[in-house]
């Protein structure tokens, strides 16, 4: 028994199947439903992605994704970071998305918020946002602050 060959069983073969589906023709990514005209959407958000460049701008302006340039999936990350750092840093104050704008080694991050915080704990806290996203990326970051009394939506829908 100890030079015995190990017996090799038989595998059922496997039946190959191809399924499909029909496709699906519509787009729906950061898209807003449209409702019974009670929802108060702003202008980033009324119009449709392919209406970048057309009827509004980039919201991260940066070279990218010019051709031959590195290091795009890297700011995308950034990017969303950074975003999230403010919605942290000053939440519920945001009246609409941050405009993220690199120039050379300068990032300057212009930011729309209510006017829910006394004027001089709205200036602590960008100064605090600057200092920390100075030390994050190692580059100097400066925002841009305005602030409106609410919230104005572009439309209802």
């Amino acid at each position: 028994m100890e030079g015995a060959v190990p017996r090799i069983r038989p595998v059922a073969e496997a039946a190959r199947h191809l399924h499909t589906t029909p496709a699906c023709l519509k787009t729906r990514a950061a898209r807003v439903r449209v409702g019974k005209g009670d929802k108060p959407v702003t202008y980033e958000q009324a119009h449709a992605p392919h209406y970048i460049a057309h009827r509004k701008g980039w919201l991260s302006l940066h070279t990218g994704n010019l051709c031959g340039e590195a290091g795009a999936a890297e700011r995308a990350l950034e990017d969303a970071f950074l975003r999230r750092f403010l919605h942290g840093t000053f939440p519920g104050l945001l009246a609409d998305a941050a405009v993220l704008k690199r120039r050379a080694n300068l990032l300057v991050v212009c930011v729309l918020l209510v006017r829910g915080l006394a004027p001089a704990k709205l200036h602590f806290l960008g100064g605090y946002a600057e200092t920390l996203l100075t030390h994050f990326y190692k580059c100097p970051v400066r925002l841009e602050l305005q602030t409106v009394p609410a919230k104005v939506p572009y439309k209802y829908l």
